[in-house]
């Protein structure tokens, strides 16, 4: 009885040992190289009838992008929901294995609404999403990435692998997704705020530090 009962301490201590192996941060950065990138590559993207100062500002490295449900397209011919968002232009991609990697934030009350993107697809316009949903972090509408996430930085990071149509996404290091893509076309970045179902009626984030890295 006495050594049935050590085996269960040792089974136990193994799985905590493999628990913490699997989430342990790393830097997945590792192995790719820095794309030059600067003010230049972003383009504010926001309702179309209001002036950028009214959904966006840049102060002290952060740039803070809010929107109301209410808004307009950023286009009068769009049929798309409200969004300010910045676009990074000058390195689309149709092939290779690109980064993004930024810190992200998100106040208390925010939800439904997508904070970064991975823009073309096959089978749909974009090959990824991150969103927010009460206070969660997810991938599209599920899974849950990140719970809690209200009011706090976290740092995210997107690899998108075209030719094995794949994409990881790592949160403060910790590998919280690994899936297929959606089909190659010509792809690109951006994060903000883009409405989607069930949205709050005021959503912003705020980013800094945003790097892109290929290989």
């Amino acid at each position: 009885m006495v050594e049935l009962w050590k085996l269960y301490v040792i089974v136990f201590k193994l799985m905590i040992l493999q628990a913490c192996v699997c989430c342990e941060a790393v830097d997945p950065t590792q192995g790719f190289s820095a794309v030059a990138l600067d003010s230049s590559n972003f383009k504010v993207q926001k309702p179309y009838d209001v002036a950028v100062n009214q959904r966006y500002s840049f102060s002290n490295g952060v740039h803070r992008l809010w929107v109301y449900s209410t808004d307009k397209p950023f286009t009068p011919s769009s049929d798309t929901l409200p969004r300010t968002e910045i676009r990074i232009t000058g390195h689309d991609y149709t092939s290779g294995v690109w980064q993004f990697e930024g810190y992200g934030y998100v106040p208390s009350g925010t939800s439904g609404v997508c904070i970064m993107q991975v823009f073309g697809g096959s089978s749909s316009a974009t090959t990824l999403q991150i969103r927010v949903y009460n206070a969660s972090l997810t991938y599209y509408r599920s899974p849950v990435l990140l719970q809690n996430m209200y009011d706090r930085w976290f740092r995210l990071n997107v690899i998108h692998d075209v030719a094995a149509s794949n994409v990881n996404v790592y949160i403060d290091g910790v590998l919280k997704y690994n899936g297929a893509g959606r089909g190659q076309a010509s792809h690109y970045f951006k994060f903000g705020v883009y409405t989607q179902n069930d949205p709050s009626h005021y959503m912003e984030s705020r980013w800094k530090d945003i790097k892109l890295f290929k290989k």
